[in-house]
């Protein structure tokens, strides 16, 4: 036993101070991605709080506002046209209780009058434009503007045809495959593994294992992006849980899990961008630069680009 410890402490040792040397100075073992942009503002469906969610109205609110990304979902229609919409039921958004893959592009409905902000209870947006958008149509009114697309579902058509509009439009180095299941991952890089993808829910905490394991240092990161919850809007602004008590122990053991200067810092030094979702408030924009996050998602683009604007001035000033 003795002869074990002899040589098992100082390997341990070693083995600590190494981890924690490449976690502060990670690239003296990996090569940084060089990012082809870096959206310190991104705006969620476009900005939902200020006009109606997905719209080009909305898109072209959050581009005034000179926003460096548009995040997005998308569907595929019964016709085989990709459109801009985060629900694939159309009942919270029109009324109408169908599929978008039930009805042709021609055939949706428009938007209600007026939709809930998902991160903000109990605010509305409203807008002129109540028609839905096809992917082509922002690809061409865009061109150059990064946008991040997630894809819910298992639906091999829709990740095949968004992956051949990004080739078409020549957007392979600035539109971010994004999803929340590693075996939709998979099917997204395969259609187009020169897309920079995020990271999914599963890498995710496979990730956070390896950083509390001393590993993460040491293993190498294909992900270009982290998009992740900021946990202290947990319990006021989403609500992952139908339990107030579930809600409120996410919040307490994700702000406790997630928030760790150390571990942005050193993603960020890999050239992996974090950014932080769906934020409304300053306070919200605070904790997360104060991180180190590169950026931030928001409803509420106007909020966002103030705060930017303020900051940057304050920091000139200083």
């Amino acid at each position: 036993m003795s002869l074990l410890l002899y040589y098992a402490l100082p390997a341990l040792s070693g083995y600590a101070l190494l981890s924690i040397l490449l976690l502060r100075r990670p690239r003296l073992l990996h090569t940084p991605w060089v990012p082809a942009f870096c959206p310190r503002l991104g705006a969620h469906r476009g900005g939902s709080g200020e006009r109606l969610e997905n719209t080009m109205e909305a898109m072209e609110n959050a581009m005034a506002l000179r926003a460096d990304l548009l995040e997005l979902d998308c569907q595929l229609t019964r016709d085989g046209v990709v459109v801009v919409s985060h629900d694939e039921n159309l009942l919270r958004q029109s009324g109408l209780n169908r599929d978008v893959g039930s009805l042709d592009f021609e055939d949706l409905p428009l938007y209600k009058e007026e939709l809930e902000v998902y991160f903000s209870p109990s605010h509305f947006a409203h807008g002129s434009d109540r028609r839905m958008v096809r992917l082509e149509d922002l690809f061409q009114r865009f061109p150059r503007t990064p946008m991040s697309v997630e894809v819910k579902g298992e639906n091999e058509e829709l990740i095949h045809k968004i992956a051949g509009l990004v080739r078409r439009f020549d957007r392979n180095e600035i539109t971010v495959w994004a999803s929340e299941k590693s075996s939709v991952m998979q099917k997204c890089r395969a259609a187009n593994p020169e897309m920079p993808f995020s990271f999914t829910l599963s890498r995710g905490f496979w990730m956070l294992l390896l950083y509390y394991l001393g590993l993460l240092p040491f293993v190498p990161i294909p992900e270009k992006f982290l998009f992740s919850f900021l946990p202290t809007i947990i319990n006021r602004t989403y609500f992952p849980f139908s339990c107030p008590g579930l809600n409120q122990l996410a919040a307490v053991v994700s702000k406790w899990v997630i928030m760790r200067k150390s571990l942005i810092r050193h993603l960020e030094e890999r050239g992996i961008q974090v950014i932080f979702w769906c934020l409304n408030e300053e306070s919200d924009f605070d904790v997360a630069f104060s991180l180190g996050a590169t950026g931030v998602i928001t409803d509420y683009p106007t909020a966002l680009r103030r705060y930017l604007d303020n900051h940057r001035t304050a920091a000139r000033a200083s």
